[in-house]
Formats: C-alpha cells, structure tokens, sequence
C-alpha cells in the first residue's frame, strides 16, 4: 500500500512539473519563464476573483452581513490589542470620504451645470431618479477592502503608533457632524433624498 501511494505521488508531481515550462534554459530563458508563468497565474486569479464578484453584486445584503462581521472582528482586535488607532482613525476619514460620495448625486447642481437630467428643485418639476456619485456596489467594495487592509496592517507593529485616542476620536466627531451638516443641507436646498423610499 505504502509502495502505490509513493508511486501515485511520484506520478502526479511528474504530471504537473511536465504541465508547467521548465525553469532551466540558457541565459535569461529561466527568469522570463518565471515571470510568464507568474504573470499567468495572476492573470487567473483576477479573473476568478473578478467572476465571483459579479457573482456577488445582485446580493447586497449577504455582502453587507459579510462586511459586518469583517468590521465587528477589526473592532475586536484592535480592542484587545489596545492600539492601531492611527489606523482606524485614516479608516475613519476613508469611510467619511466613501459615505459623502454615496450620498452625493452624480451631477451636483451647485458644481456643473449639465444638459443632462438633474434633480428636480420644485414640486411640480417630473420625478428624476437619484444617482450616486458613487454606486452602492462600488461604496460596498471600498468599505470591505479598507478594512482588508487596515486588518493586515494589525498585524505589523510598525503601524501602532502610541497617540491619545480620544482627541482622534473627537477630532473624527467633529468632522462628521460638519461634514453630514454640509451634505443635508445640500439635499434640502436641492430637495433630494440618497434612498429609495417608498413609492417615487
């Protein structure tokens, strides 16, 4: 039994290896191999991954619980390592940054006039429906892969700078409030709501 499972190893690392090119060659026929071989594999990745997320985008809400626990586990550890706040404060300003776009129209009237549709401004103006600047899809991406990285960034000690977390706190409030303040009043005075509620 010990002879066929070593035979059957032996065969099936030979059928791979004769899958591949080989690495050896005369001058620089090795590294260029690699490095097509490499180029190859990445190539494959990013389509499956591609093909995947396509897969995922008609989900929205299994994406979103995803993305729930993704943040609830960089909650924890960055509370159980007490530290990594400069990281979740640069987190914080990126998602500030991602949510203005979400909630922003595409065409800001106050920015660039356009020929195109606009948001209606009075009561007897046709309905036009919201679009974001930045699509629901894509603000999800955003969000998911910015707390990908900030979570591998836990786990390198260059990143934990010593600072006093509650003036980062605070500082973040305080830039919240002025920035959600701007925004509803930009959606008041152009009479416009991000969501779909209800009957248009």
């Amino acid at each position: 039994i010990r002879t066929f499972s070593v035979r059957s190893f032996v065969e099936s690392a030979v059928s791979v290896l004769n899958k591949y090119p080989t690495m050896e060659g005369v001058g620089g026929d090795g590294p260029a191999a690699a490095a097509s071989l490499l180029n190859q594999r990445r190539q494959e990745f990013s389509k499956l991954f591609q093909y995947y997320l396509d897969k995922s985008t008609p989900h929205s809400l299994h994406r979103w619980i995803g993305t729930a626990a993704l943040i609830f586990v960089y909650a924890l550890r960055v509370y159980f390592l007490q530290g990594f706040y400069i990281v979740s404060y640069g987190l914080g300003i990126y998602i500030l940054n991602l949510l203005i776009g979400f909630l922003s129209p595409l065409v800001d009237p106050e920015l660039e006039p356009s020929d195109g549709p606009m948001l209606p401004t009075k009561d007897s103006d046709e309905f036009k429906p919201f679009i974001r600047r930045l699509p629901e899809f894509k603000f999800w991406y955003a969000i998911t892969k910015a707390f990908f990285i900030a979570l591998a960034m836990t786990f390198f000690s260059v990143f934990d700078v010593p600072v006093f977390w509650p003036i980062l706190l605070f500082y973040w409030f305080v830039l919240f409030v002025l920035t959600m303040k701007r925004q509803i009043m930009h959606m008041i005075k152009y009479r416009y709501i991000p969501f779909n509620l209800g009957k248009q």
